[in-house]
């Protein structure tokens, strides 16, 4: 199973002060050195933390996997056909929220998904859809074109006892097991952290965990190198 790192928090840090340290692209840097398969970054529309440059620097040194975390507004899409990541996520978008609260509806959304997927495939982007471990957000991202889906673990990292955690944790391995009957490659993320990844990283079939802000927070306390080094070791 493999590891994407998301470097956002490492430029919420530097936001918080306005000035030029931390830089995420020097953490993706280390993320790599360190073993792990991608890197991950969110461009939102209000640029709350990864820049328009930061997107282009990364670009520039990732040379394994640069996945880009997106809403489907036009501008964004705009960007990523110029930049041309690896892979594209496509995500939902709240200005008031403090992280990403759930999947992407792609029942409701399917036929402007769609366009944009076209799009990608156009510029040989890969795009995956972050959904949550439903059977008709599944069939709806297969019917788009989609040939990833990112399974939402917030539900499972959220519950507070452990039959909740165990339900969660069935709704994504039987989620999981349906998409790759589809024919969809899977991955999952959101909310995974040191205490709860390995039961996650248990699933078979599923290719890759996203992790962002565990990480960068372990790498407050013991570098980013170790941060990484120690995740990758959990989950294997």
């Amino acid at each position: 199973m493999k590891l994407g790192v998301n470097v956002d928090h490492v430029a919420t840090v530097r936001e918080a002060r306005g000035v030029a340290d931390p830089d995420p692209v020097e953490a993706a840097r280390i993320c790599i050195d360190a073993g792990c398969n991608s890197i991950v970054c969110h461009l939102r529309e209000d640029r709350r933390h990864i820049k328009d440059d930061d997107l282009w620097r990364l670009r520039e040194v990732v040379g394994t996997c640069l996945n880009l975390e997106m809403a489907i507004a036009k501008d964004i899409v705009e960007i990523a056909c110029k930049a041309r990541p690896d892979q594209a996520t496509l995500v939902p978008e709240k200005r008031a929220e403090l992280t990403t609260e759930g999947g992407l509806d792609v029942v409701k959304h399917a036929g402007k998904i769609a366009g944009v997927i076209r799009r990608f495939n156009e510029k040989k982007i890969r795009t995956s859809l972050f959904i949550d471990p439903s059977r008709a957000q599944i069939v709806a991202s297969k019917k788009a074109g989609a040939s990833i889906v990112e399974l939402h673990t917030g539900e499972y990292a959220n519950a507070r006892t452990g039959p909740a955690r165990l339900k969660e944790l069935d709704k994504i391995r039987k989620a999981a097991e349906y998409a790759i009957s589809k024919g969809l490659e899977v991955n999952a993320g959101h909310g995974l952290n040191y205490a709860n990844v390995r039961d996650v990283a248990a699933i078979k079939g599923i290719n890759e965990l996203n992790i962002g802000h565990s990480i960068i927070a372990r790498a407050v306390i013991v570098g980013m190198r170790q941060a990484v080094e120690e995740m990758i070791g959990l989950i294997r």
